[in-house]
């Protein structure tokens, strides 16, 4: 038993998971079936009596699937116990997950926010090539804390999307853009003074394959090319909502015509 527990916390020596495969479409896929029933019974999710237990249960999942990669690292192999190089709380899937728990519980606006820019922008990139399971497969631990805190964001950002009506504006696009900045900056500067580190994946390249390999070495060119794909993703998670808007206009106009 304790062999068993020691190898499902732990990690492989070799790649057990590879892009692309039933292992990666399988939870994004669900993820995505989960937010299609939402969409589809969110009136009936509105009127539940239990409505705001259903928004507890979800930020208590979310919470616990982020505070257990920290139980893993300190209960599993010794490689894995926590280090500065590693594992500070400098992440942009992290704290949106964090945000994401208190928006559901508040249903905060400003956390609604940033959570949804930060989502659709640089935690996209987890979902396109989840570079962290490389050495966790399906036979570990690691998999799927990973994948519940990656698609349950997705999950709740939807959720109030559909059904409490939420939505981003040019001014959100600005206040999580901000958010994002100050966390790079940090990054930054924990970087520099860290042998090893990469926070926000602005130092270096990944060892293993990611969305990201194709960006520059040099570190000011790749912080360049960051800031600009962000900025384009930032823009196209508004361009729904510009359209809608539009859309809407257009109709409005019609009518007083």
């Amino acid at each position: 038993m304790k062999q068993f527990l020691f190898e499902f916390f732990g990690q492989g020596t070799e790649p057990e998971f590879a892009i692309f495969t039933l292992a990666h479409f399988i939870p994004v896929l669900l993820m995505i079936a989960v937010i299609w029933l939402i969409a589809r019974k969110k009136e009936w999710i509105r009127q539940y009596k239990h409505e705001e237990t259903l928004r507890w249960v979800l930020a208590f999942a979310l919470i616990i699937s982020d505070m257990s990669y920290y139980w893993r690292l300190a209960g599993g192999a010794p490689w894995l116990h926590p280090t500065p190089v590693e594992n500070l709380p400098i992440g942009v899937c992290g704290w949106a997950v964090i945000f994401c728990s208190y928006m559901l519980v508040g249903k905060k606006q400003t956390l609604f926010d940033i959570s949804y820019f930060w989502l659709l922008s640089g935690s996209l990139f987890a979902l396109i090539t989840p570079t962290p399971l490389t050495y966790t497969g399906p036979a570990r631990f690691r998999y799927y804390q990973f994948w519940l805190e990656h698609t349950l964001g997705y999950v709740a950002i939807f959720y109030m999307i559909f059904v409490h009506g939420m939505r981003p504006t040019v001014k959100s696009a600005f206040k999580s853009f901000a958010a994002l900045l100050a966390m790079a900056v940090l990054a930054y500067f924990v970087n520099e003074m860290i042998p090893g580190a990469n926070y926000l994946y602005m130092a270096r390249p990944e060892a293993a394959p990611s969305v990201l390999d194709i960006l520059p070495p040099n570190q000011l060119l790749r912080m360049t090319v960051i800031v600009f794909a962000i900025t384009a993703m930032f823009v196209l998670a508004y361009v729904p909502w510009y359209l809608k808007d539009r859309k809407t206009l257009r109709g409005v106009n019609a009518e007083e015509k």
